[in-house]
């Protein structure tokens, strides 16, 4: 019998970025109109070509990902979405800003820090072959074999969508966070897997009937903000945003468990047309 040691672990790397993924946080402010008041012509002029120039989401600092929108109601003048493998080439973005003749206007109303991921109910290739045979596909029979070759081809891009992912060319956003409860009766955290993993698929299964129609990003915000997870939407139209949250509602894992905070709606534009929608610096 060998009584040799283990080989040692390799050791973890200290870094800000992720090991896979993006840092993620979601920015949102408003205009203090009587300070714009106060502002002259040539001031609001200034301030709104410093402003342009650090949301260009093509500037040289810009992070990988970087999206302004005009929200919705008082919550919010405009908001920002960022992805970054850098956490603080994100805060960079929103620290310029605040620094900016823009700055002394804005008044910061909320924020979201997370981090993308691929959940562990996104099945591997060999779990969905037994979703599969549990569907009642034979094993090795060309339906099976075409199914599973499917899953496994498509597989890598969706992965890669959730950790690095491209945003839609869709007009209408919609962002909110969300807990998982965590009460006596009612803990999602409590549950054997199976159980969630079951859940979670009928969930999925119904936010894919919208495929086309709205995109969604899940980040993580466990261990790095008040909330567990935030939810972002995409929609090819505003009315799509209602029409998946209260289909979903009525999934187990929502209806039973789901705690819902805020929610954010808004419409993507360019930092350009924020700032004409919000006039600042019109001529």
């Amino acid at each position: 019998m060998s009584h040799g040691r283990s080989p040692a672990p390799e050791p973890i790397p200290i870094s800000l970025e992720p090991t896979v993924g993006w840092h993620c946080t979601h920015l949102y402010y408003r205009f203090d109109r009587a300070a714009l008041a106060k502002m002259s012509g040539d001031q609001l002029r200034q301030a709104r070509e410093e402003a342009i120039a650090i949301l260009d989401p093509a500037g040289p600092s810009a992070p990988q990902r970087l999206q302004t929108s005009v929200v919705s109601g008082h919550k919010a003048d405009f908001g920002l979405m960022l992805m970054d493998p850098h956490p603080l080439k994100i805060e960079s973005v929103n620290q310029r800003l605040m620094a900016s003749s823009l700055g002394a206007v804005l008044v910061p109303t909320y924020s979201f820090v997370s981090i993308t991921e691929i959940s562990e109910y996104v099945p591997s290739v060999e779990q969905y072959g037994k979703k599969l045979i549990a569907e009642g596909d034979a094993e090795g029979s060309p339906a099976y074999a075409a199914k599973l070759k499917a899953y496994a081809d498509r597989l890598p891009l969706m992965n890669r969508q959730r950790l690095t992912p491209d945003f839609p060319p869709y007009p209408a956003t919609c962002f909110y966070p969300m807990n998982k409860k965590r009460k006596v009766g009612e803990n999602w955290f409590l549950l054997p897997f199976d159980q969630r993993n079951k859940m979670m698929a009928e969930h999925a299964k119904s936010g894919m009937t919208f495929a086309g129609r709205v995109q969604q990003l899940i980040t993580v915000g466990v261990g790095l903000d008040d909330w567990e997870w935030g939810v972002t939407l995409w929609a090819k139209n505003p009315q799509f945003l209602t029409e998946i949250v209260y289909r979903m509602r009525f999934d187990e894992a929502s209806a039973r468990f789901a705690e819902f905070g805020p929610f954010y709606t808004s419409y993507v534009t360019s930092p350009a047309e924020m700032l004409d929608h919000c006039r600042i610096g019109l001529m």
